[in-house]
């Protein structure tokens, strides 16, 4: 069984039981959240395409931990401008294990 989902303005495809590194989410952790745009659905014998999305049907997950990912460095440079130009980043993320797909 099996969902795509939009987590955050982002689709994934998520499993039962399975953990899965979302976008930073408004949630506390140990909390519980529900998804409500579901795209596509399947229990494994039939499949339930939505327009746009499946009625009726819900993604629960639990929120684990709220973390960085790694480090992302940007680089510039012009040369003989003596122009060197070096960002770093770190996106935040949260880790949620789906619990049920369903009603």
């Amino acid at each position: 069984m099996f969902a795509v989902v939009d987590i955050a303005g982002q689709q994934f495809k998520v499993m039962e039981k399975e953990k899965y590194y979302v976008p930073l989410l408004e949630a506390d952790k140990d909390g519980e959240i529900t998804f409500d745009n579901v795209f596509l659905f399947s229990d494994g014998k039939k499949v339930e395409i939505g327009t746009p999305t499946v009625q009726n049907i819900k993604v629960h997950a639990k929120v684990l931990e709220h973390l960085k990912d790694d480090k992302v460095f940007v680089f510039k440079k012009k040369r003989r401008k003596s122009y060197r130009f070096r960002r770093g980043h770190r996106q935040q993320l949260s880790r949620i294990e789906v619990t049920r797909i369903g009603k």
